[in-house]
């Protein structure tokens, strides 16, 4: 996957604040304020800072917790994840793979085979409905 790399001034220019502030300050929208908590839409999720195809809605699901989850990503390598030990807490972050865009935070305790709930802010994803 080809890395993109962009100014912060070249960032600050393509995103809102709230975008800006989630993607590359690595902050959280509040709990089920999103766009896409509760969104059914069949179609993909990507990347709002550069577009790359990151979840399926056939692995969204309704984990309670005010984040739109997933069960897996779209594909191999399209996330990457990296122990983030902020908050007095240590967690797994979840970022995009081609913009390093952080995307929110992955937890085993997800259903199915995979059992991981990938728990993103909606503020980091564009719906891409299918038609």
């Amino acid at each position: 996957m080809e890395k993109i790399q962009k100014t912060d001034a070249e960032w600050r220019a393509e995103l809102t604040p709230e975008e800006y502030h989630v993607l590359r300050e690595a902050g959280t929208e509040r709990a089920f304020a999103g766009a896409y908590t509760d969104e059914k839409t069949p179609g993909v999720y990507r990347c709002k800072g550069c577009g790359a195809e990151l979840f399926s809605s056939e692995t969204k699901y309704d984990s309670g917790s005010g984040w739109p989850s997933f069960t897996s990503p779209a594909a191999d390598g399209v996330v990457v994840e990296n122990v983030d030990d902020s908050h007095g807490m240590r967690r797994v972050e979840v970022r995009c793979a081609a913009c390093d865009g952080h995307l929110g935070h992955v937890f085993p305790d997800g259903p199915g085979e995979t059992g991981m709930r990938y728990c993103i802010n909606s503020t980091s994803l564009d719906l891409d409905a299918k038609a």
